[in-house]
C-alpha cells in the first residue's frame, strides 16, 4: 500500500482554460451552417478533446512512498537535501544568471512558487531540483515529514 503524502496537478492557469474554452467556441463556430445542433456537438465534442489534453499533459508532483516525484522524475527523498520554498522572484533569479543548466527544472509560468532542493547523490549529476507548486510550503512539509520517517526507519 503506498502512503501519498502530498500530491498536485500543475493545471495551467486562467489564460490556459481560456484557450480550451475558445478552441471550444471555434469547433462550435466552424459548423455553423450544418445548424444549432451540429454547433453544439461540435463544441462539446472540442471541449471534452480539449480538457482531456489538458489533463493528459499537465504534469503531476506529489510525494509517495519516500520518493519525491515532478512530471515522469523521481528520486528518494533520501537523496535530497533541506528544501526551500521559492517564491515567484526567488524562482525567477534561480532560472537566471548563473542557474546550473544541469538543474532538473519542472517550471510552469503561470504558477506562483516552487520548491528547489538539492541533490545529496555522489552519482547523480543533478546538483538540485526545481520544481513548480502553488503549494510550496506543503510541499516542503511533506519532503521534510517523509525524510524524517526514512530517518525514523533507518535509526
Amino acid at each position: 500500500m503506498s502512503t501519498t503524502t502530498y500530491r498536485e496537478r500543475l493545471w495551467p492557469g486562467p489564460l490556459g482554460w481560456s484557450m480550451v474554452l475558445g478552441g471550444a467556441a471555434l469547433g462550435a463556430i466552424t459548423v455553423t451552417p450544418l445548424g444549432h445542433t451540429a454547433q453544439v456537438v461540435a463544441g462539446v465534442v472540442v471541449l471534452t478533446l480539449l480538457g482531456a489534453g489538458v489533463w493528459l499533459t499537465s504534469s503531476v508532483v506529489e510525494v509517495v512512498d519516500e520518493v519525491f516525484v515532478a512530471g515522469r522524475a523521481h528520486i528518494p527523498v533520501t537523496l535530497l537535501g533541506e528544501p526551500h520554498a521559492l517564491d515567484r522572484s526567488e524562482l525567477h533569479a534561480a532560472l537566471g544568471p548563473g542557474s546550473d543548466a544541469r538543474d532538473f527544472v519542472l517550471v510552469r509560468s503561470w504558477l506562483p512558487g516552487a520548491v528547489s532542493v538539492a541533490v545529496d547523490d555522489p552519482a547523480d549529476p543533478t546538483p538540485r531540483w526545481l520544481v513548480s507548486t502553488r503549494r510550496a510550503e506543503e510541499l516542503v512539509a511533506a519532503i521534510v515529514s517523509a525524510q524524517a520517517a526514512h530517518s525514523e526507519q533507518i535509526g
